[in-house]
């Protein structure tokens, strides 16, 4: 094994368009608190949850262009095509369960430090998404990944 091998995953189209997804649902998220919130957060580059889900357009991306490179039959496209439910119905549901549960964890928290003053870390509400930003992903997902089969 040659660590230089390694590099040359950077050489395949569709790794380097996933990570383009997935930048631009990250910029998306930054442009949208921006206008709605009038705030510039850009800690929402590395932050999972909100509008759009960046893993729902990184792997609709996958999805997609797996299946235009090697076929919509191939044993890769159906691999990636599971791995894309997977991951936007857990985005959806699972992890977005997690988040309500700590919204409210939260608010107990709160209640129990102004009767005892007792002060804790918050748990992160924002960890999953509504189907609408699950939805907004894959579109945005889709939109790349076509972008660059057919013009890059």
């Amino acid at each position: 094994f040659q660590m230089a091998d390694f590099f040359t995953i950077f050489q395949n189209k569709i790794v380097v368009t996933c990570f383009f997804s997935y930048l631009a649902a990250q910029l998306l998220k930054i442009i949208i608190v921006l206008i709605d919130e009038k705030r510039l957060d850009f800690r929402l580059m590395f932050a999972s949850g909100g509008m759009p889900s960046s893993h729902s357009s990184t792997v609709m991306t996958l999805f997609l262009l797996t299946g235009l490179y090697s076929g919509w039959t191939s044993t890769e496209t159906a691999i990636a095509l599971i791995l894309a439910v997977i991951v936007m119905y857990d985005a959806s549901g699972v992890r977005r369960a997690a988040g309500e549960q700590a919204k409210v964890l939260n608010e107990i928290m709160e209640l129990v430090e102004h009767k005892r003053m007792v002060t804790g870390e918050k748990l992160r509400e924002l960890l999953g998404h509504t189907p609408l930003q699950v939805f907004a992903g894959a579109v945005l997902g889709i939109a790349v990944a076509l972008i660059s089969y057919y013009f890059i």
